[in-house]
């Protein structure tokens, strides 16, 4: 009994031994599983489990609320940190680049060079028919330009003219081959008569035709004559009576400006002193 009793008090010594170990592994435990809940620190965990083993299990609980607690400090301070970012990220896109365009010279004003040769915008009958000496050389140059573009013209239709009757008689001509390339076989009187008399009026007009082209090509010869004594007037001809007209001497862009501005007025004058030629042909 003796020995019995003594083993039995030596197993409760042990187990109130081994009661604070056990009771420090739990309050451990509780701390890590705070600092893992939150994963920022493992550190934390750490510092908890040696409050534990320093306060007990209620110590270890408290401070493991602490780790926890600063966990989500550290979570929020990310957060801002993250806000922060974000507004860095939306200053630099609205960044704008500030890089000025050089403004163009404003383009010179051609009427500040021109003085009296703004006179050329009024009404051509205004200074074609002026008795003023400084219009003289504009007159010329108007007069010559519309001659020019009248000779021009003349020769123009002549050439279309020709080409349009030689047109017709290749036609006519295809005409008399059909004609002539009829099979007769098995006709009637009547029916060689009718043919005849097709391949007779194909071959009247074919000699008209012919008569007309003839006149054609005379016509063509006068008005290559007529064109070439009459050339259109030169860029140094219209300076000259530019310079004339100003008493100053005009520039490239002053002469464009008025080739540009005489051009209405050139055409109004060839269309006043255009003549129409009517001829009238004959057939036999």
């Amino acid at each position: 009994m003796t020995l019995r009793k003594t083993l039995l008090a030596s197993l409760a010594i042990l187990a109130l031994a081994a009661a604070p170990a056990l009771a420090g592994a739990g309050g451990n435990g509780g701390g890590h599983g705070n600092g893992g809940g939150h994963g920022n620190g493992g550190s934390h965990g750490d510092g908890n489990s040696n409050s534990g083993n320093g306060g007990g299990n209620g110590n270890g609980g408290g401070n493991g609320k602490s780790g926890a607690s600063h966990g989500k400090s550290a979570s929020g301070h990310n957060k801002s940190a993250d806000a922060n970012a974000s507004d860095d990220s939306s200053t630099d896109d609205a960044t704008t680049d500030d890089t000025t365009t050089a403004a163009t010279p404003k383009e010179k004003n051609i009427h500040a060079k021109l003085g009296r040769l703004n006179s050329l915008q009024r009404n051509i009958n205004a200074y074609m028919n002026s008795k003023s000496k400084k219009f003289a050389g504009i007159q010329a140059y108007v007069t010559q330009a519309a001659a020019a573009q009248n000779a021009q013209a003349a020769l123009d239709a002549a050439n279309a003219q020709l080409a349009a009757d030689q047109s017709k008689l290749t036609d006519l001509t295809q005409q008399l081959a059909d004609l002539n390339a009829t099979d007769t076989t098995g006709f009637t009187p009547e029916q060689q008569t009718a043919l005849d008399a097709q391949i007779a009026d194909v071959q009247g007009q074919i000699d008209a035709q012919n008569a007309a082209i003839t006149a054609d090509n005379q016509a063509v010869t006068d008005a290559q004559t007529a064109a070439d004594n009459a050339p259109a007037p030169t860029d140094a001809s219209l300076d000259a009576a530019l310079g004339d007209m100003a008493n100053k001497p005009v520039d490239a862009d002053v002469t464009a400006w008025a080739k540009d501005t005489l051009a209405g007025k050139i055409d109004a004058a060839a269309a006043a002193t255009a003549t129409t030629t009517t001829s009238t042909t004959t057939t036999p």
